[in-house]
């Protein structure tokens, strides 16, 4: 029995919805549902839901707006909806490559006890050209070697290019709370891939789209700052615990070394 995916789409934005759906319904691996949650958003998303007859597609309307601050509660909303043994979570102007869940699949057969996977991902400009591609990665990695690269090397990720075993992430409490998601997507793949490891794609499957109206580039000072802070004491938490062999050793001595470094650099991002 072929695996069942859930997407989900918290929706608050129309500018590039049409986009985003038509690339879900443009998969090549037909087993899937589309969770769509309009975030009380004073921008028409009806008319843009409602052109769409494919029964995969499931829409739901919040009374009450959670905002950009505890846009992760929208994220964990969307999961209870999900009937998928696997779910995307991904924003309303991102886009999924035709063969996306056809590579995660595949991975899964090859890997059926990781609980994490994650995309190659191309980032796109505002019209939907490409800027450039984030670094391929190997194809099993542990969750310290999550970490040390995104540290080290401060390789790109998103909430979008990760897929996630949804009985897993809902025994964790869903997705990590962090004000704004400043952190949510590290600390929810790294908790993840801390169980069996996280398996790659080496294909691009996803495009994250870079645009001006992303939470990414709002200042929202304050909430990002507490953020970082909090994400920082939970990655000295994460540290505690025992690497499994000499590399994740070394991962963890590099991680203990530069976290004030790297704290301090996201800091400064933020305040300039």
């Amino acid at each position: 029995m072929s695996t069942f995916f859930s997407i989900l789409l918290p929706a608050y934005k129309c500018r590039y919805l049409k986009e985003c759906i038509d690339s879900i319904l443009g998969q090549t691996y037909p087993n899937w549902e589309l969770i769509i949650v309009n975030d009380a958003s004073p921008e028409d998303i009806d008319s843009v839901v409602q052109t769409y007859t494919d029964q995969r597609i499931h829409y739901y309307k919040n009374a009450h707006n959670f905002g950009a601050k505890r846009i992760v509660d929208q994220w964990n909303h969307c999961l209870s909806l999900a009937k998928g043994e696997y779910i995307i979570c991904m924003g309303d102007d991102d886009r999924l490559k035709p063969d996306c869940m056809e590579q995660y699949a595949q991975l899964i057969a090859r890997y059926p006890d990781v609980a994490i996977l994650h995309g190659q991902t191309d980032i796109i400009d505002e019209q939907g050209s490409l800027l450039r591609h984030t670094p391929k990665r190997s194809e099993i990695e542990s969750a310290m070697s999550l970490l040390y690269h995104r540290i080290a090397d401060r390789r790109p990720q998103f909430i979008g290019d990760f897929c996630y075993r949804t009985e897993e992430l809902r025994a964790q409490g869903g997705f990590y709370y962090l004000p704004y998601a400043w952190g949510s997507d590290d600390i929810s793949a790294i908790r993840a891939a801390a169980l069996h490891g996280i398996a790659n794609t080496q294909e691009t499957v996803f495009e994250y789209r870079d645009n001006s109206a992303s939470i990414t580039r709002h200042p929202y000072v304050a909430g990002k700052l507490c953020a970082i802070i909090k994400e920082s004491f939970w990655i000295c938490k994460f540290l505690r615990k025992p690497a499994d062999n000499e590399q994740d050793k070394h991962y963890r001595r590099y991680v203990r070394r530069h976290i004030v470094t790297h704290t301090a650099r996201k800091c400064y991002y933020i305040l300039f």
